[in-house]
């Protein structure tokens, strides 16, 4: 099992699209020590990866001190927008508390600016030995830009492999044929859903607000009873999974 928890609702790019409605005043209804002791939790009960996200995870006060925690017993991976990374305090604390992998988001790929740090800070990253990438938000109405960063991206030596497509939804929602057409029409990570939308077997969404779902965009959500393993597992029994396709999109099975 792989678990992706969201550990605040605070993020100041405050995105129109962002599928739990981040903003800059977010909430932080997660302690440090209790996503620590929960993602011990489940490593004893044969969880082998968990993602941080958010939010912005690197806007979390406490972010250092779970990576710090975790990082001995779990693969852990952390996808941030890459803006705070340019405040030295927090890199300064990153470089003595990392993570196993970095995925930087890139909403807007028309954007110089944003893909440059983006491309930047990978580069830096990868130089302190921390397994980084992409994750790319394709967008119906910026194909032609994408398809020219997925290109930059392999130029820069950020492999296929080191990219995933994420389809945006709610609005600008673009095909599969698109989001294939940004990768040449070869082979790409990107989520599963992308084809068909079902709960996974090996995957859980944790919310900001401490309630689990089989995917991030799902309706279907439940409340925990316990922050523990059992109590994630108590409440997946109560959902009855929903389709996405109108409100948002299924699961990432991917790290």
């Amino acid at each position: 099992m792989r678990i992706s928890i969201d550990i605040s609702n605070r993020c100041s790019k405050e995105c129109d699209f962002c599928y739990n409605g981040s903003h800059r005043a977010g909430g932080e209804v997660w302690q440090p020590d209790e996503v620590v002791r929960l993602m011990r939790d489940c490593a004893e009960n044969g969880l082998k990866a968990v993602s941080l996200g958010g939010g912005e995870p690197f806007e979390y006060p406490g972010i250092f001190y779970i990576i710090a925690n975790l990082t001995p017993i779990l693969f852990v991976s952390v996808t941030t927008n890459g803006i705070p990374l340019q405040n030295s305090r927090t890199w300064d604390a990153l470089m003595q508390n990392k993570p196993d992998k970095i995925h930087i988001t890139v909403h807007n790929p028309e954007n110089d600016e944003e893909t440059c740090a983006a491309l930047h800070f990978i580069g830096l990253l990868k130089k302190e030995g921390i397994r980084a990438g992409v994750n790319l938000l394709i967008s119906s109405n910026k194909i032609p830009a994408a398809k020219r960063l997925f290109c930059l991206l392999e130029e820069n030596g950020i492999s296929r492999n080191e990219v995933i497509l994420i389809p945006r939804k709610y609005n600008l929602q673009p095909s599969p044929q698109e989001v294939a057409e940004v990768a040449g029409n070869k082979p790409f990570q990107a989520p599963t859903c992308l084809n068909v939308c079902r709960p996974s077997k090996r995957f859980v969404s944790v919310s900001w607000d401490k309630c689990v779902s089989f995917c991030s965009y799902s309706p279907s959500r439940a409340a925990m009873e316990t922050i523990s393993y059992k109590g994630i597992t108590d409440a997946l029994r109560t959902i009855t999974f929903k389709t996405c396709r109108n409100e948002g999109f299924g699961y990432m099975d991917r790290f």
